[in-house]
């Protein structure tokens, strides 16, 4: 049956295919005033086609999807269809300049938006976990190829440069062809085959990512160079210095400009897709600035998707979205036309075939033996510098892009961009299967299982997964303990935070208060979040960035301002208010309506003791209670991350829901000791990820919040933090354990609500 169906599938793809050339071919002959459009539309159709079901195919095969991107070009270009059917590979692609310039336009594009999605994919963090070693093989791996590179272009016969006077050109194309990898390829097969947490597995991506980096620096000057038709030291000067400045400029002002571009237009904007349309606008700009400093727009394109890649507030559906449009259309497209201009028939010519299969020799030597050096000396052992070494082989993508823009600006001829995209082909589909070779024979140590375990915790915690915070606090002792709060919790991650003032009057005393209050609870949050980050080692040698603050002044009733910012996307809502409780034990009728309006986590804050007297200074002796529910873990998190940061005592106890209630049942094992110590350790586990020291307790002889209460005691430091569920009904209503800690403890209270 599964050969069956692999067949059927197979005779399905071919059909489609073919149907999808018969198509083109019968639109192509329609002699309209339109056809130029006609065309177009069914060069586009069948390139979109063919790729996805090509790449589909390579993807089961256990290859790279743009293969099969690249493939279909070649299938409908003078390698294969120019072959067996040339009719209607000339209808379909015309040589005429005007309509080759349609498709070309969508193409060249589509090279920019490649670049701000490989941008957008660049984690810098791991760059700088994996300093050294990354450095060393990046700068090996792209030495010695890039050298191997430039000796190949001096050595290639006259026939093959475009221009006698541009053998220098052409040699530093090759050498940049030779020399970079591809990180969507490289990553794709580590993810592929789980090994992207593994030590190695990050050391690879991250070498990547800096091969990657400077690859496009040196593309840049090389092109800039190319520009200007002549090489000389006025020139070569210019291009480093305007690559320099640029990236100077894009990595301190540009980061704030980028960041709050797409804060503003995710948060004012109400048509759809808003933020994309940012993000591409970005993008323009930034390719069009190095385009006027004399750097090739590719550079501007790469670096805006890495700023745009460490926005703070951009979303994964966000991502996701501008992924698909990339992925869907313009990848199929580019890498379609890429395919279109190899003609794989001078392969036929024995010398053209041998210096293709030099090329491919050179290429795959420089590029392992600069990668396996670079290893050595950043200290891996041989084992992982020879799967390093395969790895860092791969062009795929990245390859096409520098030999397309190569052709298009003169420094290639037609047959080398042959030869080359022949070479990225080859390299890139031997390197899947050397590198699942590779990797098999690395073990892993005990040190690494221990992280693996770690990291797959805290990926599953709710904490980390908070990238917005909405506060919304008064003027009072309570506002500014939750501004505090916020800060704790937001600092080390750099996590925005938005005030949302509320509680202030009509009258001008009021008015007064009003406009000295969200100062005030700003100053408070951001206060927290540089001690935070200055506490922080381990996030601050991640390179967290410094807290973003601002204000949103309500114009109208708090929870109406409250919901209406709520929209904008935030994870967790935060909430200090003059009064917490209102009558009958229930909460402020206030708190209640802004609650009412926020559907997702919300934490509501009691300052008591020396919180209340001094909510910026006061010490900090934090207390969880937790049950084995999720809301209790939940709580737990927040409890460390808090105590994390200014490395306050932190003490977890577990307390039964029924504790107190049957005495009988409890020694008949209802409530066995194995239940307990799970729990405990649990939460032992989340501590030790974050780093914090914590003490742990069970009590489960009375009833819970008679426990809760006692272990705080009556300490004018001490902070419960309580992780409560979110009741489904009106009132607000977290249980008769919260209430009843709520009521009676003499300690600040934190009710996480999620």
């Amino acid at each position: 049956m599964h050969w069956r169906s692999r067949r059927l599938a197979s005779i399905g793809i071919w059909t489609a295919a073919w149907l999808a050339l018969g198509t083109s071919f019968a639109a192509a002959q329609v002699n309209t005033a339109s056809s130029s459009e006609i065309v177009l539309l069914a060069q586009l159709v069948t390139l979109i086609l063919l790729g996805r079901l090509l790449g589909e195919a390579m993807r089961r095969i256990g290859q790279p999807g743009v293969m099969g991107e690249l493939l279909a070009g070649i299938l409908l270009g003078p390698s294969v269809l120019g072959l067996i059917w040339p009719d209607l590979q000339h209808w379909l692609f015309p040589a005429a300049k005007e309509q080759k310039a349609m498709l070309d336009a969508i193409s060249n594009f589509g090279i920019l938006l490649l670049l701000l999605l490989t941008g957008m994919e660049t984690d810098l963090k791991l760059v700088r976990k994996f300093g050294r070693a990354a450095l060393s093989v990046s700068l090996s791996g792209v030495a010695i190829p890039f050298a191997c590179g430039v000796a190949l272009g001096w050595a290639l016969p006259q026939a093959l440069l475009p221009d006698a006077d541009k053998r220098l050109l052409t040699a530093l194309f090759l050498g940049t062809a030779l020399s970079i990898s591809s990180i969507k390829i490289v990553a794709a097969v580590v993810r592929d085959m789980n090994f992207t947490r593994r030590n190695l597995g990050q050391v690879i991506i991250s070498s990547s990512i800096m091969e990657d980096t400077i690859g496009w620096i040196i593309i840049s000057i090389t092109f800039g160079l190319a520009a200007q038709k002549t090489v000389d030291l006025f020139g070569v000067a210019k291009s480093i210095l305007g690559t320099a400045a640029f990236l100077a400029a894009s990595f301190t002002v540009g980061r704030r400009l980028v960041f709050q571009t797409i804060r503003i237009v995710n948060d004012n904007f109400e048509s759809e897709f808003a933020v994309i349309t940012a993000i591409l606008a970005i993008m323009g700009i930034m390719a069009l600035i190095t385009n006027l400093i004399g750097v090739n727009t590719v550079l501007g394109a790469f670096v805006a998707g890495v700023l745009v890649g460490q926005s703070p507030i951009l979303t994964k559906h966000i991502g996701g979205q501008l992924r698909g449009l990339i992925v869907a259309f313009f990848m199929p497209v580019f890498f379609g036309v890429a395919g279109l201009g190899t003609d794989l028939t001078i392969l036929a010519n024995r010398q053209q075939l041998a210096l293709t299969l030099g090329l491919i020799a050179m290429a795959s030597f420089g590029k392992f033996a600069g990668a396996f050096m670079g290893a050595q000396i950043g200290g891996l052992t041989r084992r992982e510098a020879l799967a390093l070494g395969v790895a860092m082989n791969a062009r795929g993508s990245t390859e096409i892009i520098v030999a397309s823009i190569g052709l298009s600006m003169g420094a290639l001829t037609q047959n080398l961009f042959t030869m080359i995209v022949a070479m990225a082909v080859a390299t890139t589909m031997a390197m899947p299967p050397l590198l699942r070779w590779g990797l098999a024979k690395v073990p892993m140590s005990r040190s690494e299982k221990e992280r693996l375990q770690r990291e797959e915790m805290e990926a599953r915690g709710f904490v980390p997964n908070i990238e917005r915070l909405l506060l919304a606090v008064d003027d009072s002792a309570n506002g500014r303990f939750a501004s505090r709060l916020a800060g704790l919790i937001a600092g080390p991650r750099g996590t925005p935070i938005t005030v949302v003032p509320l509680g202030a009057e009509a009258s001008p005393a009021a008015g007064k208060k009003k406009r000295s209050q969200p100062a005030e609870n700003k100053h408070a949050a951001k206060q927290a979040a540089a001690r935070a980050a200055h506490d922080d080692k381990k996030n601050r040698s991640d390179g967290t960035q410094r807290l973003d603050v601002i204000i949103r002044r309500p114009e109208g009733p708090d929870h109406d301002a409250v919901a209406e910012e709520a929209d904008k996307g935030y994870d967790l809502l935060l909430i200090g208010l003059d009064r917490t409780r209102g009558r009958s034990g229930r909460f402020n009728p206030e708190i209640e309506r802004i609650a009412a309006e926020f559907e997702g986590p919300l934490a509501i804050v009691e300052a008591r003791g020396h919180h209340h007297e001094h909510p910026l200074q006061s010490s900090l002796d934090v207390v969880v209670p937790v049950t084995g529910g999720e809301a209790a873990r939940r709580g737990a998190e927040v409890a460390i991350a808090i105590a994390r940061v200014v490395r306050a005592p932190l003490r977890a106890i577990y307390v039964s829901q029924t504790a107190g209630t049957n005495r009988a049942a409890r020694r008949n094992g209802m409530h066995a000791r194995w239940h307990e110590q799970a729990i405990l350790k649990d939460v032992v586990e989340l501590a030790d990820v974050a780093d914090q020291s914590i003490k742990i307790a069970a009590r489960s002889d009375r009833a819970a919040a008679d426990a809760i209460v006692s272990e705080a005691g009556r300490d004018a430091d001490k902070l419960i933090v309580m992780g409560v569920g979110r009741p489904a009904t009106e009132p607000l209503f977290f249980g008769e354990i919260a209430a009843a800690v709520l009521e009676k403890s003499p300690a600040s209270v934190l009710l996480v609500s999620s």
